[in-house]
C-alpha cells in the first residue's frame, strides 16, 4: 500500500468556492498530481472533490498512515513543553510574534544591565585618582581596565564554547547574578577602606570572566528568534542596548557618586542581578520551548552509533534538549570571514572602549568653553557619545540592509569616524553645544560599525551556509569575534593611561589609525561587494525603467483577493 503522509494544515484554494477552509493534505508521492484536498467539517457547503488524476479502486482503501517526516517550517503551536521557563508557564498562551516580543525586551534588558554595571569605573575615575591611593596614577586606573577588559576577552571564548551546549536561559541567568555580586565587591573596597591594587585588580578580573557569559547568549537567542533580509535592521536597533546600558549606567553612577563611589558599583551591581532573576523566569531561547517550530532536536553523541539508544538517554537526562551538535572553535574559524571581521572588530572595539572608559575623565580635564566641569557633569553629558552611537548602529544596520552589503557598510563608517575624531578634539573645546553636536557625530561613526559587526554580521556568519544547517555555532561565532574584539578593548584603554601623560594629541592620533586599519582589513569584502551593489541598482533602474513604459497595461485576468 503507499505510505500516505501527513503534510499539515494549509488554506484551501481559490478556486474551490472562494471557501477559506482548512484542508488536511494527503500526498501519495512527492509528485504534485497525487495531491487530494479533504474540507474539515465547518459547517459549509460540501462539494464532491476529485483527485487532480485519474480515479483509482484504490484510493477507496487508503488510510492515512502515522506520519514519517517531520512537520513544515513554519511555526504551529502547540502545548507548552514542561521544562519551558516558570514564569511563561504561569501565564496565559502567548502567540508568536508575542513571543518574538519579548525575547527583544529581555535580551535588550539583560545587556543593557551588563553594560551599565560596566560604567562606575569610568565614572568614578577622577574621584579614585584625587582621593583614593593607590590610584593617583591614571597608568594604575588603566590597569584595572586592561585586567577586565583581557579576562573578559579570554572568558569570552569558553563561554561562547558552553553556550552552545548549556541551556543558555540558566547560563546567562547565573552570569547576571554573578556579574552583580563581582562588580559589588569592587565597590566593597570602599566601605572597608581596602588600598590594595591587587585586589581592586582581582576584582576586576573576576568581573571580567562572568560578565562574559553575556553577549554569546543574548545574540545566540535573538538569531535563533530572527532571520531574513532585516536581520541587520532588526538587531541594530535591538543593539541600542549597548548605548542605553552605558546610558543608565552613567547616570546611576554619577548619581550615586555624591553618597560615595563604592554605591556607583553597589547598586548597578544589584540591578543586573535582578535582571537576571527575570530571565530565568520568562526568557524562552528557543522557540521549541515554548511550543512553535518543528520537534525538538536531540543531541548527537559522537562517540555513540546506535541514535536510539544516545537520544534516549539525553531525554532520560534532561540534558540537551532542543540541541544540535555544536561547533568547534576551529571550525568556526574556518567559516569564510570569521578571522578578517574579528580582527576588524579588534581595532573598531579599541577606538569605542577607550571613549567608554576615557571620555569622562578627558572631558572632566578639558576646559569647555573656557571651564572645566565636575566628575559628575563629565558623566552626565557623556552619554551623548552612546546617543549618537544608537543613531549609528541603526542606521548601519539598515544601510547593510538595504546594500546587502556588511563589510562595505562597515567600511564606510571607519573611514569617516578619522574626521569626526579629528573634528572632536580640535574644535569640541569652542563651546559645550560644538562639543555635543560633535562628540554625537563621532559616537555614529565609531559605535556604527562595531554594532553591526558584533550583531548582524555575527548572526550571520554563525549560521552560514557552509555549516550546512546541521550544527549550532551562533555563540561560538559570535565569542571567537567579539571574544577577539574585546583584545582590542582591553589594549585601547590601557595604552591611553600611558599615551595620555604625552597629551590628548597623541591619544586621537592612536585612534584615528586603529580607525584607519579596521576599514583597511576589509578591503577584500569590499571588492567583492562593490560589483555586487552596482549590478543590483542597475537591474533596479532597468527594472523600474520597464515598469514606467508598461505603465496602464492591465491584466485580462485578475486574482480577487
Amino acid at each position: 500500500m503507499a505510505n500516505i503522509r501527513f503534510a499539515g494544515t494549509r488554506q484551501s484554494c481559490q478556486a474551490h468556492n472562494k471557501l477559506t477552509t482548512r484542508a488536511r493534505v494527503l500526498r501519495l508521492d512527492p509528485s504534485p498530481r497525487h495531491v487530494l484536498f479533504l474540507p474539515l467539517p465547518s459547517g459549509l457547503p460540501r462539494r464532491p472533490h476529485r483527485p487532480r488524476h485519474r480515479s483509482s479502486p484504490a484510493l477507496a482503501n487508503l488510510q492515512p498512515a502515522p506520519p514519517t517526516t517531520k512537520p513544515p517550517a513554519p511555526p504551529m503551536h502547540s502545548p507548552e513543553r514542561a521544562d519551558g521557563p516558570p514564569g511563561l508557564r504561569a501565564l496565559p498562551a502567548l502567540s508568536y510574534n508575542t513571543h518574538r516580543a519579548l525575547v527583544l525586551g529581555l535580551t535588550f534588558l539583560a545587556y543593557a544591565l551588563y553594560h551599565a554595571s560596566r560604567k562606575p569605573p569610568s565614572i568614578v575615575k577622577r574621584e579614585l585618582a584625587r582621593s583614593w591611593p593607590p590610584f593617583a596614577d591614571p597608568a594604575l586606573l588603566g590597569a584595572t581596565d586592561v585586567a577586565f577588559l583581557t579576562s573578559y576577552s579570554l572568558g569570552m571564548f569558553v563561554a561562547g564554547h558552553l553556550g552552545d551546549r548549556l541551556d543558555l536561559r540558566r547560563f546567562l541567568a547565573f552570569g547576571m547574578a554573578a556579574s552583580g555580586a563581582a562588580v559589588a565587591l569592587f565597590g566593597a573596597g570602599y566601605f572597608l577602606g581596602l588600598h590594595s591594587l591587587a585586589f581592586y585588580v582581582a576584582a576586576q578580573v573576576i568581573a571580567g570572566l562572568l560578565q562574559s557569559t553575556g553577549w554569546p547568549s543574548v545574540v545566540a537567542i535573538v538569531g535563533n528568534w530572527f532571520c531574513g533580509r532585516r536581520r541587520g535592521l532588526i538587531m541594530g536597533v535591538w543593539n541600542a542596548h549597548t548605548s542605553v546600558g552605558n546610558i543608565t549606567g552613567s547616570l546611576v553612577a554619577a548619581a550615586m557618586l555624591g553618597y560615595g563611589w563604592g554605591w556607583s558599583f553597589v547598586v548597578p551591581g544589584g540591578l543586573i542581578a535582578l535582571g537576571g532573576a527575570l530571565v530565568l523566569l520568562f526568557l524562552a531561547p528557543y522557540p521549541q520551548y515554548v511550543g512553535f517550530g518543528p520537534a525538538p532536536i536531540e543531541p548527537v553523541a559522537e562517540e555513540s552509533t546506535d541514535g536510539e539508544d544516545s537520544s534516549s538517554s539525553s531525554v532520560a537526562s534532561g540534558v540537551g534538549k532542543d540541541r544540535r551538535d555544536a561547533v568547534g572553535i576551529l571550525k568556526a574559524l574556518a567559516i569564510p570571514g570569521v578571522v578578517i571581521f574579528a580582527l576588524c572588530l579588534f581595532f573598531a572595539k579599541l577606538v569605542a572602549y577607550t571613549f567608554l572608559y576615557w571620555l569622562p575623565f578627558y572631558l572632566s580635564q578639558t576646559a569647555i568653553g573656557g571651564e572645566h566641569m565636575s566628575a559628575a557633569s563629565a558623566g552626565y553629558i557623556s552619554v551623548l557619545f552612546d546617543v549618537g552611537g544608537i543613531i549609528g548602529g541603526i542606521l548601519a544596520g539598515f544601510i547593510s540592509d538595504q546594500l546587502n552589503a556588511r563589510a562595505t557598510t562597515a567600511a564606510v563608517f571607519m573611514y569617516l569616524a578619522i574626521p569626526s575624531l579629528f573634528l572632536f578634539h580640535a574644535y569640541g573645546s569652542i563651546s559645550k553645544a560644538t562639543n555635543i553636536g560633535l562628540m554625537m557625530i563621532s559616537g555614529l561613526f565609531v559605535n556604527g560599525p562595531y554594532a553591526l559587526i558584533t550583531t548582524a554580521v555575527s548572526a550571520d556568519l554563525g549560521t552560514h551556509k557552509s555549516l550546512k544547517g546541521d550544527s549550532r555555532a551562533l555563540a561560538t561565532v559570535t565569542a571567537i569575534i567579539d571574544g577577539t574584539g574585546s583584545l582590542g578593548a582591553a589594549l585601547g584603554p590601557f595604552l591611553t593611561g600611558f599615551i595620555s601623560r604625552r597629551g590628548w594629541d597623541s591619544v586621537f592620533v592612536m585612534l584615528a589609525l586603529c580607525a584607519f586599519v579596521a576599514a583597511v582589513l576589509l578591503s577584500s569584502h569590499v571588492k567583492i561587494e562593490i560589483p555586487q551593489i552596482i549590478e543590483k541598482w542597475r537591474n533596479r533602474s532597468t527594472n523600474m525603467r520597464i515598469e514606467n513604459e508598461d505603465h496602464g497595461v492591465q491584466p485580462l485576468l485578475e486574482e480577487e483577493s
